[in-house]
């Protein structure tokens, strides 16, 4: 008899009410054909990728990168790990691989997910705040972008809205209020922190060895936290796409 597992969806919903990332348009979904006219629904969207859980491609962040349809079927799933660090980290820290490996046996290949407790903060959670959300989150630097690489995961996810710290990423261009702001906190300026070469490291560097990650964490992620099981990514075969909304979900033996 085949094993079973009780499934544990890690996915936020999609709908005209989910924000893209920040500067991003939002998504339009209408009807194009009603029963009353033409005895059959139909509907139409029109929404960046970067919206909902979803995966990043090589090609979104590395010239010449390979198209999403192209992330191999046999890396989609597998083994791996969802470690909690959320009372390690708040508003514009720096994730670090310790913090992974305090709370989470870790192994070379595995699919790694790491639960921030940013996901309370996604519109429709219970303490929604769509700024704190995608200006605020923690983010690796370039040593955390190279532990991905040296630990050859299949995959990596978060619940935030980036990979990438938020003054690592474009942000820091969009919003130079905030700059300043971060600057106060940490008591250096942000070119020391992250240098403008190393601009999405956790995209860019983890990316170039192909190990994609998932943004938008959501579902019921608190379910699954340290622990080891079978965890799976559906995004769209899609040619030519940069990346993809996703399915994200944990398997554990039913009687878990």
């Amino acid at each position: 008899m085949l094993p079973r597992f009780r499934l544990v969806d890690l996915s936020h919903p999609f709908s005209i009410h989910t924000p893209g990332w920040a500067g991003y348009p939002p998504v339009k979904h209408y009807y194009i054909q009603r029963f009353s006219a033409n005895e059959i629904v139909a509907q139409y969207i029109e929404t960046p990728l970067h919206v909902s859980t979803h995966l990043d491609g090589q090609m979104h962040a590395i010239p010449g990168g390979a198209d999403i349809a192209s992330f191999p079927l046999s890396r989609c799933f597998g083994e791996g790990v969802i470690a909690d660090i959320s009372d390690l980290v708040g508003d514009w820290d720096i994730i670090t691989p310790e913090m992974i490996t305090s709370r989470v046996e870790v192994k070379k290949g595995d699919i790694l997910l790491y639960y921030t407790g940013y996901k309370k903060y996604y519109p429709g959670c219970e303490q929604e705040d769509e700024a704190r959300y995608f200006l605020r989150h923690p983010g690796g630097d370039r040593r955390m972008a190279e532990w991905l690489v040296e630990m050859q995961f299949a995959w990596t996810g978060m619940d935030c809205g980036s990979g990438d710290h938020p003054m690592n990423t474009t942000i820091r261009r969009m919003r130079p209020d905030l700059v300043k702001e971060f600057e106060e906190k940490v008591g250096r300026k942000l070119e020391e922190v992250f240098p403008r070469e190393d601009l999405f490291v956790m995209h860019r560097l983890p990316f170039k060895h192909h190990i994609l990650h998932v943004e938008n964490l959501g579902g019921d992620v608190e379910q699954v936290l340290n622990r080891r099981c079978l965890i799976g990514v559906w995004p769209w075969k899609f040619v030519g796409g940069e990346s993809s909304i996703a399915r994200v979900v944990a398997f554990l033996p039913e009687e878990a």
